[in-house]
């Protein structure tokens, strides 16, 4: 039933593409834009997506119509545009919740976290792997997501207001390259 060889291979794979230590200048400047994170409602938000896309996605995707690389699209888009945010400095993402209680699930558990990769990438797993496996897998990155979700502070302090912008506009090209390439690996020209 369980493999300790199998949860070890799917959490390093997940972990390779949730990419939470990359995401980390992202995170920071969303949460300076939204004031606060929800560490627990975006890791639980982020593992239900995970979750369910482990048991529903493909049915899902194809009663609404849409295939997977159509999905990987949609995504995509929305983290180039988040990229686009760190590297020019011009606010796209605006929330329209007054009190900020959407920010910890959109954009941040979706598509950051559980995004159109890992959604893929676990529906892709299933291939090779047993659904435990999987589960186990998924909830040990979802550790990990809760541990860097609740030290953003640390980490921001840590690096400084000028370190801060240099990582940021860094990652903010490699999350454009990253949404290039999921775009161009995804759309039938």
């Amino acid at each position: 039933m369980f493999s300790l060889d199998q949860i070890l291979t799917i959490a390093f794979t997940l972990f390779a593409v949730i990419d939470m230590v990359g995401s980390i200048p992202v995170l920071i400047s969303l949460k300076e834009k939204l004031g606060h994170i929800d560490s627990g409602k975006a890791t639980l938000a982020s593992g239900f997506l995970m979750v369910a896309f482990l048991f529903v996605g493909e049915p899902f995707l194809k009663l609404m119509s849409v295939d997977v690389h159509s999905f990987a699209v949609a995504g995509s888009i929305v983290i180039f545009v988040i990229g686009l945010e760190m590297i020019l400095g011009i606010e796209f993402f605006k929330s329209t919740d007054a009190d900020n209680k959407t920010g910890s699930v959109v954009p941040i558990a979706f598509p950051l976290i559980a995004g159109s990769g890992t959604l893929t990438t676990i529906m892709s797993l299933k291939a090779n792997f047993g659904q435990y496996n999987i589960l186990a897998g998924i909830v040990l990155n979802l550790a990990i997501i809760y541990l860097v979700l609740r030290s953003l502070s640390w980490i921001e302090r840590i690096l400084g207001k000028a370190g801060l912008m240099v990582v940021r506009k860094f990652f903010g090209v490699i999350l454009l390259a990253i949404a290039v390439k999921i775009f161009k690996s995804n759309v039938n020209l």
